[in-house]
């Protein structure tokens, strides 16, 4: 397999959180052509209508490599030079599941087996392909979660706490506000309270983050505003109760507030031989529950261009990470 030319094939099918189907349907193609020539077997894991997961195994597996096939929008086209792979996916998660493949077709040509291969959706926003899997477990003792760490061992990553904050008000003509009763005008106050909140700090994982991410509401310049919406991002780094609570306090009944995703922070262990790192963003790895195994978190690329208009992945880490993924399968079935 051309790992740059499979990398640009996937990120050219656009899958954008939600529409998965097309390019679950091309990897589920792509591994039954490899598992047929190798004695493997491939299976759709179905989680809703039109979406599924995708796993491939031989034998049976002990060490599984995973990552999430979904993306953020705007999709855009692959593209690349000497040096990148470009495009929406590039590093997040599209070159990480060519990595994870090309690495599979050589412990295949070792002879290697026990190992498969987990491609799930819905990661960028609930994470609802990895709590289907969890529920659906093949034995594996342990999971090799892909994200871009720039090919270094993750030993953390920071949680995620999200919320809609939704504030209402009273319609009326612009020109006599007394009228009515703004949304948007409660609801900027309470956001002013809302980024006063002091935030909790960890040791390992640094301090926790708040985005206000969206901002909507209000019908037209001439109307009062009856209402308005903000979600709310928390990016924790241990216990979320105190960001709830000062959360609650803050807002004190003036909108209305709903919990809509709590992902935990995470801490993960070493292994000898890797260089580590820690990271600020949430992976699906605690909605797997541990159900896949002992988990590791390693990819190539860097965070810093996904979900933006330059994502990319260097070419010389997605054939490092061919090499890396190779070695961490096979040291982990030695210790089985």
């Amino acid at each position: 397999m051309d790992p740059f030319a499979f990398t640009r094939s996937l990120i050219d099918v656009e899958s954008i959180t939600g529409r998965e189907k097309a390019v679950g349907d091309f990897l589920f193609a792509a591994l039954s052509k490899l598992a047929a020539r190798t004695g493997g077997s491939v299976e759709r894991m179905e989680v809703s209508t039109e979406r599924f997961n995708v796993f491939a195994a031989w034998g049976t597996p002990v060490v599984t490599l995973s990552t999430h096939m979904d993306t953020v929008p705007p999709f855009f086209a692959s593209s690349e030079d000497g040096e990148f792979v470009r495009g929406r996916g590039a590093c997040d998660t599209k070159g990480i599941i060519a990595a994870m493949i090309a690495a599979g077709e050589q412990l295949l040509l070792a002879g290697t087996r026990n190992f498969g291969l987990l491609f799930v959706v819905g990661e960028e926003k609930d994470s609802l392909g990895a709590l289907c899997a969890a529920k659906v477990s093949r034995g594996s003792k342990f999971l090799i979660n892909g994200e871009p760490t720039e090919n270094k061992l993750a030993l953390g990553s920071k949680g995620a706490l999200r919320f809609v904050l939704t504030a209402r008000g009273r319609l009326a003509h612009s020109a006599y506000p007394e009228l009515g009763e703004s949304a948007i005008d409660k609801l900027l106050d309470v956001l002013a309270e809302v980024r006063r909140i002091s935030l909790p700090s960890d040791a390992l994982l640094g301090k926790s983050t708040l985005n206000i991410g969206t901002l909507s509401g209000g019908r037209a310049p001439n109307v009062i505003a009856d209402e308005a919406h903000a979600d709310l991002m928390f990016r924790t780094v241990g216990d979320p109760q105190s960001i709830r609570t000062a959360l609650h306090d803050g807002v004190a009944g003036r909108a209305e507030l709903q919990e809509m995703l709590h992902t935990p922070a995470l801490y993960l262990e070493a292994m000898d031989g890797f260089e580590t790192t820690v990271v600020a963003y949430t992976t699906d790895i605690p909605n797997f529950d541990r159900a896949w195994g002992k988990p590791f978190l390693i990819g190539p690329g860097s965070i810093r261009v996904a979900h933006t208009a330059e994502e990319r992945i260097p070419k010389s880490e997605l054939l490092d990470a061919i090499g890396i993924y190779t070695r961490m399968v096979q040291r982990l079935l030695a210790e089985k």
